[in-house]
This record gives structure tokens, sequence and C-alpha cells, in this order.
């Protein structure tokens, strides 16, 4: 029962279509379904306003489809992170309806009509930090909110970054992805005044040791608005940042 299905509950008890007894039970019924390699939490949009997201990496391709089919005959909105080619051919063709995104490695089925809310930016330093970013971005769009696209404006060019400073400014979030030394968070970070959600990226050469370089350089940010995730974890940035975006819906 997602969050909708309760509310509708809830609604056919206050219409007295449903009895008090009734509801009860349908409320005590484990809100999870049993899968034998997985239990789909299926109380998350109650709790957290938005469905359990898939990690395909690790998972076999069938264990993916059934928990996708599941998720989806629940009224869910799906979203599948780590995703192969593959395993997004296999989706892909299970589901006609969805979109598999080589770049970010998703796999969505998202609703049709959806109002988007507010507006997070989303930035790269490098060309190559762009498929951790656009994890961000899908991420950031099934859920819901406008995102704004600044891709390839690091240090080593600041000039380029000058130019988007409006758009930066119009952001209720930002989210940097950046990989070598992660240098670009800060800048950003002293240019808005609005958080900035770092994602330390594992591109660069050996000194930057997978992105640790880059993870160390973001937690020692001078700019008081920097938050950090984990090296590569794009969806991460954008649950927070939508989370940000969306606080004044529940005001």
């Amino acid at each position: 029962m997602n969050g909708t299905g309760y509310e509708k509950l809830l609604g056919d008890v206050a219409a007295g279509r449903v009895s008090v007894r009734t509801a009860a039970e349908r409320l005590a019924a484990l809100p999870f379904i049993e899968m034998g390699h997985t239990k789909l939490d299926t109380h998350r949009p109650f709790r957290q306003g938005f469905p359990e997201v898939v990690m395909g990496q690790g998972k076999l391709p069938g264990q993916v489809v059934q928990i996708v089919r599941t998720a989806h005959r629940q009224g869910h909105v799906v979203l599948v992170t780590r995703v192969g080619t593959e395993m997004g051919t296999i989706l892909k063709r299970g589901f006609p309806a969805g979109r598999h995104d080589p770049v970010s490695r998703t796999f969505t089925i998202a609703k049709k009509t959806r109002q988007k809310h507010g507006l997070v930016a989303v930035v790269t330093a490098g060309t190559s930090d762009i498929p951790v970013a656009e994890e961000a971005a899908v991420t950031l769009d099934v859920m819901g909110h406008r995102v704004e696209r600044i891709y390839d404006v690091g240090v080593a060019g600041i000039h380029r970054l000058f130019k988007h400073i409006a758009r930066l400014r119009k952001a209720r979030a930002v989210v940097v992805a950046a990989g070598m030394e992660g240098a670009l968070a800060s800048v950003v970070g002293g240019l808005v005044a609005v958080p900035v959600i770092a994602v330390p990226v594992s591109t660069g050469y050996g000194a930057s040791f997978g992105g640790v370089a880059a993870l160390l350089g973001m937690l020692n940010s001078c700019s008081m608005n920097v938050a950090v995730v984990n090296i590569d974890n794009g969806f991460g940035a954008a649950a927070v940042a939508g989370i940000i975006n969306g606080m004044d819906r529940h005001v």
C-alpha cells in the first residue's frame, strides 16, 4: 500500500465505506512484500514520500525484473540505479514504457503527469563527471523536481562558471559533482546562499585515489554551506537536495 493508498483507506473510513476494524487489519499487515531474495518496502512512500529505490549493481537481471514488476504493480514510481547495458536491455524489453539511460545508468518508470517542484541545479567540474551528475539529475527528475544542468565548469577554467551565477542563485539547492581535488564545491558554495551537496567523483589520475582526494577536499571545504555525500553517490546527493527543495511542502 503506497502513500496514496493509505490516504484513500483513511478517506474510505471517514466516508463510512470501510469499517474501522477492516482498516485496522489492513494497516496491521506487514508493509513489505516477501520475494525470497528481496523484501520490497511498500511502506516507504508513506514514511518518506518516495518508493524504495533499487540498486541494480550486484543483483541478477531476473531479480531486478521481479522487483520492478512488483513495485510497478503497486503503482510505485520505479527507479533502478547502477544499471549496465545488459540489464538495461532486459528491463526495457520487459517494461517498454520504462526508460534506460546509459549515461546515468538508470532505469525509470515514471508517472506521465507530474508537477515539477522548485529547482535544483546540478553542476559538474568536467565532462568525465557527467555520469554521476546524471544519476543525480535523473533521480531528481523522477522524484518530481525541476533540474538545471550546468556542466564542465571546473576550476581549471573558472571563467566558464561565472556566466551561470544567475542560474545557480535561482536554485533551492545545488549538487556539485567533481573529481581530482574537488575544489568546485567550495567555489560554488561561496557564490550561493543555499545548501550545496558535494559529490566526490572517482575520475582522475593516480593520486586522486579513486575519489578519496576529492572527498577529503570537499570535507575540508571553507564554504559553510557545503555538505558531502560518498564517492560517486549521485543518487544520495539527489535525495538530500530533493528533501531541501521540497521542504516548504511540509510546512
